[in-house]
């Protein structure tokens, strides 16, 4: 087993090294290019996209407001709370800015692929709509190219009991011993029940419980964020001033932190920014095909809001609040990294408001990601995949809440990256449909309006 594991360490070195993290960089910085700075420009169009989203918009499965939280859901999860923790804890303060730069490019990127998704999607014989990677590349580059939509959704489909599942299982179960002392077999089973419950009406039930309990649980973490930041805010300046310095300059030693180069900042702040908005894994347009919309630009753009959310939002909220309280310097990393700083900020409730948070983020993202899992399972195995499929999904989650999962968690890193190779090539193939699609939309409603 060790010779295995230290293969797969090797692997993950390698995609995720300064290849992909330019690959992934380079693809979302030519769509941004490609779009001329739509996704930046035209964000106020995005979030008038979201509110209209409520109710369909044309054939589908879920709203379009719907399909965004399904999305959000998978990706508001753990690396909003402990990847930018692990971050700054390793690449120093600049490492936030790095991930908001991956999330800016990360907006062109989440936009192609949903746009791609919608035009290319297709309907089962049960009635769903499917897309995603493995639907635009299969019909969008032709047969030739089946192979890679296949390797797509394989990767996809272990992903997702890796990072989606057991890992986010054992996160939960980890938070809530330390803070309420109960056993991680009995959240285990508890997690276990409460997502069988849902996964058992498939997407629609999911889109319907994603649409009150991501806002809600959203709302609840930037808002504690918020009054942690308000009791600092003379700091703030300060901290903006070191995250922005340390991006370029690197960080020096001091208290118990080592010390980072402008590279180790770079490296995680990208890598760690990719794992919480998946911008480019070829995840969330699998959930936004599944949208009442006839519209793949207008879906796009509120899709693009999800990177915005999660990364501008909810990840600057953690490592603002990281840097402010100055724990960034204690040795700590992950979780418990937030978990003392926002205690810091709010002494006696902090943690608890972070287990909280913690908690909702893992479960949500259980849900999330057993869509795109299980769209993965039904483009390999069809239609008959589905029920087993689900079945497997709940009985993962007790044996992840008890399980030692470090070697899990770099498989389930490792595919993550094989994920996005086949998502990359096939958006930058398909790039020209992309701008095509956008410049008629817009140009046509200047035609109309203006």
């Amino acid at each position: 087993m060790s010779a295995f594991e230290e293969l797969i360490k090797g692997l993950n070195g390698i995609v995720w090294g300064p290849p992909m993290l330019v690959l992934i960089l380079g693809t979302g910085f030519f769509l941004m290019i490609g779009l001329r700075l739509m996704p930046l420009l035209r964000l106020g169009f995005g979030f008038r996209a979201l509110w209209a989203g409520r109710t369909a918009q044309g054939q589908g499965d879920i709203t379009p407001f719907n399909a965004l939280m399904t999305a959000l859901s998978a990706t508001v999860g753990t690396g909003n709370i402990a990847g930018v923790a692990t971050a700054i804890a390793i690449g120093g303060p600049g490492a936030l800015f790095w991930m908001w730069m991956t999330a800016l490019v990360g907006m062109a990127t989440k936009y192609a692929e949903t746009v791609l998704a919608m035009r290319y999607r297709e309907v089962d014989e049960a009635g769903n709509h499917l897309g995603g990677p493995m639907y635009y590349i299969k019909h969008g580059m032709g047969p030739r190219w089946l192979w890679m939509a296949a390797a797509f959704a394989l990767f996809g489909l272990l992903a997702g009991f890796g990072i989606g599942n057991t890992v986010q299982a054992n996160s939960v179960a980890d938070a809530v011993e330390a803070s309420f002392g109960a056993p991680d077999w009995v959240t285990g089973l508890v997690m276990a029940a409460l997502a069988g419950l849902v996964l058992i009406g498939g997407i629609r039930r999911i889109g319907e419980v994603a649409g009150k309990l991501v806002p809600f649980m959203a709302f609840s973490y930037v808002g504690g964020g918020l009054i942690v930041l308000g009791m600092s805010l003379d700091q703030i300046p300060s901290a903006l001033s070191l995250i922005i310095h340390s991006a370029f300059t690197g960080t020096a030693a001091g208290g118990g932190f080592a010390g980072a180069t402008v590279w180790l900042a770079i490296q995680f702040g990208v890598a760690r920014g990719i794992f919480s908005n998946e911008a480019g894994l070829g995840s969330a347009p699998i959930a936004h095909a599944a949208a009442k919309s006839d519209d793949p630009v207008a879906q796009g753009t509120l899709a693009m809001i999800g990177t915005f959310i999660d990364t501008l939002v909810i990840c600057t909220i953690t490592g603002l609040v990281i840097v402010v309280s100055g724990e960034w310097v204690s040795g700590q990393s992950g979780a418990a990294l937030s978990s003392l700083a926002f205690e810091h900020g709010l002494p006696g409730y902090g943690a608890h408001l972070v287990a909280f948070g913690l908690i909702l983020f893992a479960y949500t993202t259980i849900l999330g990601w057993s869509v795109y899992s299980e769209r993965c399972a039904e483009y390999l195995f069809g239609l008959r995949a589905v029920r087993p499929f689900r079945v497997a999904w709940v009985l993962a989650i007790p044996i992840g809440a008890i399980a030692e999962l470090e070697f899990i968690w770099l498989v389930a890193d490792t595919l993550n990256a094989l994920m996005a190779l086949p998502n990359l090539v096939a958006l930058l193939v398909l790039s020209p449909v992309v701008f095509k699609l956008t410049r008629d939309y817009f140009d046509g409603r200047r035609a109309g309006s203006e």
